[in-house]
């Protein structure tokens, strides 16, 4: 009983502490979010890096900003230039790391960075996913100082430009460098989750197919060889193979019941031809395949490069090009910094959030390859994210902070106290 009234005590101080910082926290929010980084191409990296310094150094936390190496960079020379933003609090060999992404998809038109705050909503891209999450967890940073909390180890933040474009110039750079999730016991990130913790996300291997062919006019099309008709073919054996993988489900949480599919996506871009009347010479499409985390990346990468081969020993022409290639990751919700995160979800709001798998890719697979338990969980939701209403509830912001706050108490409590 004791136990549980000082844990009870531990969150009204935390709750109380973030609603001293709520207005900071709304503005801080919204400067963010009119800081126009949208992804691609990568604007205004530098603009946001520093903004979100200059509050930490506020704030009395260190920064420290690193330029990502060009060869990171999709666009090479042509890009602007890519910052990772690294703070940290406490110190010792235990790591808690708070992870999230200050780049945002392109506007669906130019007020979505000018904010815009009505009825305790702040409306603007990036406002869900996830510029407040970022807010809500600096500030929780903050909290666990200014309340002297003890950490047996250290709070490390890991701000990233580039995710949604696959993390190549972010995320995947600190990994190769070997300064991503270095020392980790856990990974909070502050994705728009919708109220439910996402212990998983599926992997992707992402294609573009060209079948090629030979021109000739249509008066004449026994002189050609018709790359569309040979890519029909190719479909209706990479068909064949989508029904075999949409047998697959997942055993991880994920609803409706349709979603626990193993997925082939077929002819996402589709292009070919020069005219009507023409024998078409070359003929693309894409396949996306994206893998529940208990397959193998391997295997079904070689099922997919399979369907290929069987048609090029026929003599057909084929080219291939992997432009996405990520592995897919899921943690058990039964891992304690999984059930610390969502204990103090309900110790805050009341509520015990869920775990359900992500439906797309989340940037936990980074930590998942460093050996780190990651979860997402954040303020905003998804059915809002990246569409032309973006917005968050800022009173979800300000109990998102507390929750950081307290899960981070909670997992890095010194022995004496867990």
């Amino acid at each position: 009983m004791a136990n549980r009234s000082s844990r009870h005590f531990l969150a009204e101080r935390i709750r109380q502490a973030v609603a001293r910082h709520e207005a900071q926290i709304r503005d801080f929010t919204a400067a963010l979010v009119a800081v126009p980084t949208e992804n691609p191409p990568g604007r205004r990296y530098q603009e946001c890096a520093r903004l979100i310094a200059n509050q930490l150094k506020r704030l009395n936390f260190p920064a420290q900003m690193l330029r990502v190496p060009q060869r990171y960079l999709a666009g090479g020379g042509q890009s602007e230039p890519r910052w990772c933003l690294l703070s940290t609090l406490g110190d010792g060999p235990r790591a808690l790391y708070f992870h999230g992404h200050y780049d945002v998809v392109p506007a669906a038109h130019p007020r979505q960075f000018r904010p815009a705050l009505k009825n305790g909503v702040l409306a603007g891209r990036g406002s869900a996913d996830m510029k407040g999450g970022i807010a809500a967890m600096i500030y929780a940073m903050a909290v666990v100082k200014e309340l002297r909390l003890p950490l047996d180890g250290r709070i490390g933040l890991v701000l990233v430009p580039d995710e949604e474009t696959g993390g190549a110039g972010g995320s995947r750079y600190l990994l190769e460098t070997g300064r991503l999730g270095r020392d980790g016991i856990a990974m909070f990130t502050p994705e728009p989750t919708s109220g439910v913790i996402w212990n998983a996300c599926r992997g992707a291997i992402s294609m573009r197919v060209v079948v090629r062919g030979k021109p000739a006019h249509v008066g004449l099309h026994f002189r050609g060889v018709n790359a569309f008709e040979r890519a029909i073919e190719l479909v209706h054996a990479f068909e064949a193979l989508k029904r075999r993988v949409a047998r697959r489900q997942t055993r991880f949480a994920i609803a409706p019941a349709a979603a626990r599919r193993s997925v082939l996506l077929l002819g996402g871009q589709a292009a070919g031809g020069t005219n009507f009347n023409a024998v078409p010479a070359e003929f693309s499409f894409t396949v996306d395949r994206r893998i529940n985390p208990e397959e193998s990346h391997a295997r079904e990468k070689r099922a997919l490069l399979a369907v290929i081969e069987r048609f090029r020993r026929r003599g057909f022409r084929i080219d291939v090009d992997i432009f996405q290639e990520e592995p897919a990751a899921g943690f058990p919700a039964k891992e304690p910094v999984a059930l610390a995160m969502a204990e103090s979800a309900r110790a805050i709001t009341g509520r015990a959030p869920a775990f359900e798998m992500c439906p797309g890719l989340l940037e936990i697979r980074f930590y998942a390859e460093c050996g780190v338990p990651a979860f997402a969980f954040g303020p905003g939701k998804l059915e809002v994210a990246h569409g032309p209403s973006e917005s968050v509830v800022l009173k979800n912001v300000y109990e998102f902070a507390a929750i950081y706050a307290l899960a981070a108490a909670r997992v890095l409590a010194p022995k004496s106290r867990r």
